[in-house]
């Protein structure tokens, strides 16, 4: 019913950590749903060398090859709607119709940013001297943190790393406290879709 908490490190599930844990409550029973690790120093340091690591490839990885794992990662999604629609009812407290909602709207921009990817378009600008060209172009940044809240467990974090992976870059995702499941459930996603760890 309720999913597995735990830390996904370099695609590796953490469900102990010496940093301790919380349990993550249903805010209707205010009943245990789980218990969240912690993420230490160890942790976060561990984190941040794999997202670098992986960056390297997943940057030079074409923007049609991360699209096609987007776009994946939004049909695990809808496949897993009722699912992921329960873990965030629990967790959230919204109904099961409002949670359904949010979780295709999460799809759909997974979708929309794996197309948006492929749009990134660099430009000419005019200069002021008669042999001078400027251009831009896109690059990725790198490793992108990815803090999120707790009343739109699925939205909020499909809008920060759709469109980070789209541009080639990796992200490290806090969910918050009260509503990880949720989060959770779209990094599997990712990960059954291809995502490489890191």
């Amino acid at each position: 019913m309720y999913t597995k908490l735990a830390l996904l490190i370099d695609g590796e599930w953490i469900e102990e950590t010496d940093a301790g844990s919380e349990p993550v409550l249903n805010p209707a029973t205010e009943q245990p749903l789980g218990t969240l690790p912690h993420a230490g120093t160890a942790e976060l340091d561990r984190a941040l060398a794999a997202a670098s690591r992986a960056f390297e490839g997943w940057k030079r990885t074409p923007p049609y090859e991360r699209g096609k794992i987007l776009r994946r990662a939004a049909d695990l999604m809808r496949e897993r709607l009722d699912h992921i629609a329960t873990v965030l009812t629990l967790e959230e407290g919204k109904t099961l119709a409002e949670a359904k909602g949010e979780i295709t709207a999460a799809a759909e921009f997974f979708d929309w940013f794996a197309e948006e990817g492929r749009r990134s378009y660099g430009r000419i600008i005019p200069a002021r001297l008669p042999d001078m060209r400027q251009t831009v172009t896109q690059e990725p940044v790198g490793p992108v943190a990815c803090f999120t809240p707790w009343n739109f467990p699925a939205v909020t974090p499909a809008r920060k790393i759709a469109p980070a992976l789209a541009a080639g870059c990796t992200c490290i995702i806090k969910p918050a406290e009260e509503t990880p499941g949720t989060t959770l459930e779209l990094a599997r996603a990712l990960t059954d879709a291809g995502l490489p760890k890191g």
